[in-house]
């Protein structure tokens, strides 16, 4: 009998176009006074965007002008980004990451981990179990999914937690209070999601499967797209424009202005998105197009004063165009939703302690207990350092009376570090830092920042 034989094929063919012409990318400091100029040349593959997006935004870079070009094989990008100060970017470290992440040895082509800030575990604390959680928002609900976790002995090294349209998604990272590992012990999970579901269906709703979902896995995700993914999952966007605290805003700007129109000539349809400014707004705009299918075939992106305006030229996976105003209407919500959901205006609260079981427990029980309503939130363990920042509001949705901050300073000031920030309504608003208690500078709070500021 005859042997066949199967033509060889390498199993790197699909990535001979980028070993033949490798990703480059450069930063510059020259050519423009006022800002960095950092260029990508890249073979085109699905994603390309967004990774590159997802880059400059986990280094807490503001973009304030990009143009994009990826029609046919080959991906052009131009970004100029400043800091949260809005200097240029000067620090050798950071220009030595944009070159390597989105260079021929970077993300963008072999896949590697981001910046730490945004992968939890792979410097600071080993492996853990992320838990992600979404369901009807109320007043405390923070202080209550914190709770079980301490009388469970869970160590909560980090979480991200958003609320929006009256719900509140969470990704928190746990280990083992006495392993400093991922938990393994199926009994102990089992029961952890028991509670925070009952905790999570503690409300009225007529659909409890819809109210709240909890869920376990191992491992890293970007914890910003998945916030998105959980939020577009649950449908947020179909609120009807419904505000809560997180979205209070009197000024009739606040608005995102979002139009779709085709350019029936190119094959295009477009997004004109027209809204105030602010930290990582490209990013989850970016991010949303991707998630609901949609390629970035060029971009036009650029602030002017408080305002931005961003211009993008879109198709579907299919290469089909938006053709039926229901299509167009959905991608207007999910825009507007995704722009929300990371508005968080009023004040914020910063605060640095030892690390231990429970202390994200006591301090959303002292801020319930203070009648402030956590509208956003970010933990980040360093070392034996625990790094916490809280955006809030009274249980009304209104402005923190300042008395109520005095007091929670002279309750919780004296066992750790307590700064308060108000958050300015726009990006523009760069104030040189100033000092605070023990030394801590009143910079904006970014994680990136904060694990550089320990890590040094």
């Amino acid at each position: 009998m005859a042997n066949a034989y199967w033509p060889y094929f390498d199993p790197e063919y699909e990535s001979l176009s980028l070993r033949i012409n490798p990703p480059r990318a450069s930063v510059d400091n020259s050519s423009c006074p006022e800002c960095t100029v950092v260029k990508v040349d890249s073979v085109n593959k699905p994603g390309i965007l967004l990774e590159v997006v997802q880059v400059l935004s986990d280094l807490d870079l503001i973009i304030t002008k990009a143009y994009i070009s990826s029609d046919g094989g080959w991906f052009m990008d131009v970004f100029h980004v400043i800091d949260q100060q809005g200097k240029k970017i000067t620090d050798g470290k950071t220009i030595d990451y944009i070159e390597k992440a989105l260079g021929p040895k970077g993300h963008i082509t072999a896949g590697a981990k981001t910046w730490p800030s945004k992968q939890v575990g792979v410097h600071s604390v080993g492996d853990h179990t992320a838990i992600e959680l979404i369901g009807r928002d109320r007043p405390g609900l923070l202080s209550e999914i914190s709770a079980v976790l301490a009388n469970l002995r869970f160590n909560v090294a980090a979480a991200e937690v958003w609320t929006h349209n009256r719900r509140i998604a969470c990704v928190l990272y746990v280990n083992d209070d006495t392993t400093c590992r991922a938990v393994g012990d199926q009994t102990r999970l089992s029961l952890m999601e028991e509670q925070l579901k009952n905790i999570l269906r503690g409300c009225d709703d007529e659909d409890s499967e819809k109210v709240a979902r909890t869920s376990f896995s191992m491992g890293f995700t970007h914890v910003d797209r998945r916030l998105h993914q959980m939020f577009f999952a649950d449908r947020d966007y179909e609120g009807g424009g419904v505000t809560t605290a997180d979205q209070v805003d009197h000024t009739p700007s606040f608005k995102p202005e979002i139009t779709v129109e085709r350019l029936e000539d190119k094959g295009y349809s477009v997004v004109n998105v027209k809204c105030r400014d602010r930290a990582k707004l490209m990013f989850d705009i970016v991010c949303t197009l991707t998630d609901m299918q949609y390629v970035v075939f060029h971009a036009a992106i650029s602030s002017d004063g408080p305002h931005a305006s961003q211009e993008y030229y879109i198709r579907h996976m299919d290469g089909c165009i938006l053709d039926t105003e229901g299509e167009k209407e959905r991608v207007i919500k999910c825009l507007e939703a995704a722009i929300r959901r990371r508005v968080s205006e009023g004040l914020s609260l910063e605060l640095c302690a030892k690390d231990r079981v429970g202390l994200l427990s006591e301090v959303t029980r002292i801020l319930r207990e203070n009648g402030l309503s956590v509208t956003r939130a970010g933990v980040s363990t360093v070392g034996e350092q625990a790094v916490n920042v809280f955006y809030v509001r009274d249980a009304s949705g209104n402005p923190v009376d300042m008395k109520t901050i005095e007091a929670l300073r002279k309750e919780i000031g004296h066992t750790m570090l307590f700064n308060v920030k108000k958050v300015p309504a726009s990006r523009n608003a760069y104030k040189e830092p100033e000092a605070s208690i023990a030394g801590w500078p009143k910079t904006s709070f970014f994680f990136g920042n904060l694990f550089e500021r320990f890590l040094a």
